[in-house]
């Protein structure tokens, strides 16, 4: 399981331990990822996905999945969100 995050691509960073003597080591900085399960107001169900907890700030303050999926660039989106930004668009254009 990759770690990236489902709505904003967010991954892993490199930089340096740096200690008291200035020895600097590699390492990586982890995005926090959390598995949650959102919901869709336009589907009516939710879904399953791996955000970072940055993200999932973004989405509460953008009015929920259906707002946030809406403004996001599709290349910083996982396949999963893709599909179901996609059927979101698809259920609001039957309603219309």
């Amino acid at each position: 399981m990759a770690r990236r995050c489902e709505l904003t691509g967010k991954g892993p960073m490199s930089g340096n331990n740096v200690s008291h003597a200035k020895n600097r080591t590699r390492r990586r900085f982890l995005p926090n990822l959390n598995e949650l399960t959102l919901h869709s107001d336009a589907l009516g169900r939710g879904f399953k996905l791996r955000i970072s907890a940055s993200a999932l700030r973004t989405v509460d303050h953008r009015g929920g999945l259906d707002a946030f999926l809406a403004k996001a660039k599709d290349v910083e989106l996982s396949a999963t969100a893709l599909k179901i930004k996609k059927d979101i668009v698809k259920s609001q254009a039957v309603e219309a």
